[in-house]
């Protein structure tokens, strides 16, 4: 009963009046169907598949630089100037206003030589990226799945609570049909009768409010689905728990976690804008080709009319002498960045060995209190059964019948809460090995 009561205490009337204002539609989901929905209309997910295609479109040779550029120019400039000229032969030119007119037209084609390889360790960090957006994208799915399957079997767990809570009320309804039998038979008095209606009463308040528990369970499983908060699911399912699981073959799992591989990843492009900033302080060659045209007019003056036009050919070379330190500054930054990139790496590693340390150890110790609680229920089950019976012969009191109705409700709801925390400890130790939805 103390689960029970710890919900109870945060119930408010707002939250009974938007349970009770529910859609009438219902819906059975199954775990599997859970999990779909949650994937398909999760935000973060689609975020993260939007961060690959982004990346996927920027992995190209193109936006690395490998690709020549082709540029293309035109501009024409009219202009009106005064012109006051003395040519060696005498020829004096005085006017205003003379008109005139340049026009150039042409395209440039740039080829990149060499440039100290950073081409080819830029295009190899946009495929690391691409890598590093699939990794971060299977944590998300796997946070995703993780979290529905708690909020399920969290639902699952409260109904069971109901389950043990109406054999329980069942027994009480005996009771009392017993005792006002008794009463009317002049057996039995008053102060029975209304100890056993109350009884009956406590417990289908009890039930009351566990079925409110269960409409908030749903609420947190369906803001994971990211369905309508009115929505009216059912959910029929028991905890089933996976009693196979290897400590050996979870650690070797643990390696293959997206998270590890993601910020392994992080490494490789950190060591890769080493190159990049090592590559800034070496020399590039261009190789520049195309093609112009160049005219210019005017009305008076020396020269009325010249145009010039062709290919052209040429290489450039680019040396970096002295840029105030900063590319080597650059350099060192880079390497920092790597340093920092493996320590996180070890954080995530250190946390990861640690939780599943603390999940294993729960997973286990719960396992083998299960088996014992089991075999509680079952007694309290039978023991309650045989007071049930005694109680009829009016061999057993009614204080007798309730003190087994507690101790079959506790045992219950035990057995149920063992059996939710190795299911949790399931989950943590399959998500950490990157088991889930396999």
């Amino acid at each position: 009963m103390n689960i029970t009561l710890k919900y109870i205490s945060l119930f408010s009337l707002s939250a009974m009046l938007m349970f009770a204002n529910k859609g009438f539609a219902q819906q059975q989901i199954t775990l599997t169907q859970a999990i779909e929905i949650a994937l398909k209309n999760n935000l973060d997910i689609q975020i993260a598949k939007n961060n690959i295609t982004s990346a996927s479109i920027n992995n190209h040779i193109g936006v690395a630089g490998g690709l020549p550029t082709v540029t293309g120019t035109a501009s024409t400039n009219e202009q009106l100037t005064g012109l006051n000229q003395e040519l060696s032969n005498g020829t004096v030119t005085d006017r205003t206003s003379v008109a005139s007119n340049n026009s150039n037209i042409g395209f440039t084609a740039t080829m990149l030589l060499y440039n100290g390889g950073r081409v080819l360790a830029t295009k190899k960090r946009l495929e690391e990226l691409q890598h590093l957006n699939q990794d971060q994208l299977n944590v998300s799915i796997q946070g995703v799945i993780a979290d529905v399957m708690l909020k399920y079997y969290v639902v699952v767990q409260q109904q069971n609570f109901v389950t043990t809570l109406k054999q329980s009320i069942e027994v009480s309804k005996q009771k009392l049909a017993l005792i006002e039998a008794r009463r009317e038979a002049g057996l039995s008095n008053d102060a029975e009768l209304f100890q056993a209606q109350l009884d009956l009463n406590a417990q289908n308040q009890a039930l009351q409010s566990q079925n409110i528990v269960i409409e908030l369970a749903k609420a947190d499983l369906l803001r994971s689905l990211v369905m309508p908060p009115n929505s009216d699911i059912i959910i029929k399912d028991n905890i089933v728990v996976d009693k196979a699981l290897q400590w050996e073959n979870i650690q070797v799992s643990l390696k293959n976690h997206p998270s590890l591989l993601s910020a392994e990843t992080q490494i490789g492009i950190n060591k890769i804008i080493e190159q990049e900033a090592e590559a800034r302080r070496m020399p590039t060659v261009n190789l520049s080709t195309g093609y112009n045209y160049t005219r210019s007019q005017s009305a008076a003056g020396f020269t009325l009319l010249n145009q010039q036009y062709g290919p052209f050919l040429g290489v450039n070379i680019s040396v970096p002498i002295y840029t105030g330190t900063t590319n080597v500054r650059q350099v060192q930054i880079a390497k920092v960045n790597t340093e920092n990139a493996r320590l996180q790496k070890d954080v995530i590693w250190q946390n990861f060995r640690n939780t599943a340390a603390k999940a294993w150890e729960s997973y286990t110790a719960t396992l083998s209190l299960i088996d014992a609680e089991q075999q509680n229920y079952a007694l309290a089950e039978k023991l309650l059964n045989v007071i049930t019976q005694r109680f009829q012969l009016g061999q057993a009191t009614i204080i007798d019948i309730k003190q087994a109705q507690q101790s079959f409700e506790n045992s219950g709801y035990r057995l149920n809460n063992l059996s939710y925390n190795v299911k949790v400890a399931e989950i943590t130790l399959k998500q950490l090995a990157n088991q889930l939805g396999n």
